[in-house]
């Protein structure tokens, strides 16, 4: 892999001045500091990991370094600026995506689907119910073991129309599938080798990700 030697020591200390200092002012003054620490970096890292990605996989993917300025409208906190470095990575095709977070304390990776709409969320209960959740089941009892967690599910009891005691009743209960693993350490970041331990971890997530692409349909809004 060419094209990214780590990111700059700078990069996770920017982000906690950031968070120090979470206003416009600050950040408008510490503009040169963001594109050299955060933006190019960031672009560079997304280069890098996607054509690791296709390389491995024959697949063409993207990348999407989400915005750092905050969506305060509906939020109770004004603060303007995210203190993280997130994005997504997905196959041409794929419905899940793989999730990059870069944050003051730590990393996380992950994989799935942040939300299911109204016909995946329908498709993937009947996965769940039949005899796919078994492999489901498999699957993330293995991604666990490994020291992955599991978002909470969003409901408190099994949806109507299934079994109360179904066996996977907590697969039932979710709107999403996620799986993540949080790294306390992000001293790698800095590495030479830092995209290749990332890809290499991606690749742990294959088996959910077929999952998915097997059992959920594309997204309809």
């Amino acid at each position: 892999m060419t094209g990214f030697a780590g990111f700059p020591p700078d990069t996770v200390p920017f982000l906690k001045d950031l968070k120090a200092n979470n206003k416009r002012d600050w950040f408008q003054a510490s503009k040169p500091r963001y594109e050299a620490a955060y933006k190019a970096p960031a672009a560079a890292f997304c280069a890098a990991m996607t054509f690791r990605l296709q390389a491995e996989t024959g697949d063409v993917h993207t990348a999407k370094v989400f915005r750092i300025n905050r969506d305060i409208r509906f939020s109770k906190d004004k603060t303007p600026y995210n203190t993280h470095l997130h994005i997504l990575f997905r196959r041409e095709g794929a419905r899940g995506g793989l999730f990059f977070g870069l944050q003051t304390d730590g990393l996380v990776l992950g994989v799935g689907v942040m939300g299911f709409d109204k016909g995946q969320l329908a498709a993937y209960r009947d996965a769940v119910a039949d005899r796919q959740g078994e492999q489901l089941a498999e699957i993330i009892a293995k991604l666990i073991a490994t020291g992955a967690r599991m978002d909470e599910p969003a409901l408190k009891r099994v949806p109507k129309g299934f079994d109360p005691e179904h066996p996977r009743g907590d697969f039932l209960k979710h709107k999403s599938l996620t799986i993540w693993h949080d790294m306390p350490e992000s001293t790698q970041v800095t590495t030479p080798g830092f995209a290749d331990i990332c890809a290499n971890h991606f690749q742990t997530y294959a088996d959910l990700g077929r999952w998915i692409d097997r059992n959920i349909p594309p997204a309809t809004n």
